[in-house]
């Protein structure tokens, strides 16, 4: 669905992402990770055509940019990181100036707008203001939005910022839903737990570079099953190992208190980077 060689994007003597190579396949849900700063931002503003690469391939459903540009933009749909709908309109009349933008036909749009707002669990409070709405409520909104002209690909842009926990969730199972239907998901997310419970694979990104690109569960195999953990002096100290067994066998060398748990995501993202996700 979207294939990427040797994509590299410069600004100036700047390189904000540097020969990177990948496959997404439809239908997968797929996590774009890396510090502030890393080349997240750059690779999503040339999948949607907001800025061009320096050089590389970059093609979308067979099509390539930028000779099929006016094609792939009707298969996308994007959710931005910031709430930007018209807060003074419904949640059925933000989707209604949307769909007219959008050209599609007065039948098919309020059909589409009618599908939407119960697929996405608005339908009771579609004719209630943007204004009045929870932050999770018009995070639906917007992936309803984007989803109004029947995208092949949806862009998620840090889909759970600020929203709190049950929130999250809740969204989560959307995101799951959609990609269940076959639409091909990528989001940024600076919560890594996030990216690890909804992402078949992930591609950690540090400087322009893709530094690793798997599922989370192979990622965490290929650092070690279960971390030791203790604390000294200088923070916080870690160790992997592939068993158990050997985990416990290391911990009971160490005077000091320890913790054994089984590796996350995290862990693969600081070992990596040598910072968290945030940083």
């Amino acid at each position: 669905m979207i294939q990427m060689a040797n994509l590299v994007k410069k600004f100036g003597e700047r390189i904000a992402v540097d020969g990177i190579s990948l496959t997404i396949e439809q239908g997968a849900i797929f996590g774009l990770l890396g510090p502030n700063g890393a080349g997240k931002t750059t690779m999503i503003r040339m999948l949607t055509m907001l800025t061009r690469p320096t050089a590389g391939m970059l093609s979308i459903n067979g099509w390539q940019l930028p000779q099929d540009e006016q094609k792939i933009k009707q298969i996308l749909g994007i959710v931005p990181q910031h709430f930007n709908l018209d807060a003074d309109l419904t949640a059925q009349e933000n989707l209604e100036l949307h769909g007219r933008l959008q050209h599609i036909p007065r039948v098919k749009r309020r059909q589409r707008i009618l599908e939407l707002l119960e697929y996405v669990e608005l339908a009771e409070r579609a004719d209630d203001k943007v204004q009045n709405l929870s932050g999770g409520m018009k995070r639906r909104l917007m992936i309803a939005r984007a989803l109004l002209h029947e995208p092949q690909v949806l862009f998620l842009d840090e889909p759970t910022v600020g929203l709190d926990p049950q929130v999250r969730r809740r969204l989560w199972d959307l995101i799951r839903r959609m990609a269940a239907d076959k639409l091909t998901v990528m989001l940024t997310t600076h919560y890594i737990e996030e990216a690890e419970f909804l992402c078949g694979r992930v591609a950690i990104l540090e400087k322009g570079r893709l530094i690793a690109l798997h599922s989370p569960a192979e990622l965490c195999q290929r650092l070690g099953v279960y971390v030791v953990e203790w604390n000294v002096d200088e923070g916080r100290q870690t160790k992997f190992f592939h068993s158990r067994g050997e985990a416990a066998s290391f911990a009971g060398t160490l005077t000091m208190t320890t913790t054994i748990r089984r590796t996350n995501l995290e862990d693969v993202f600081v070992e990596l980077t040598g910072r968290k996700v945030v940083d």
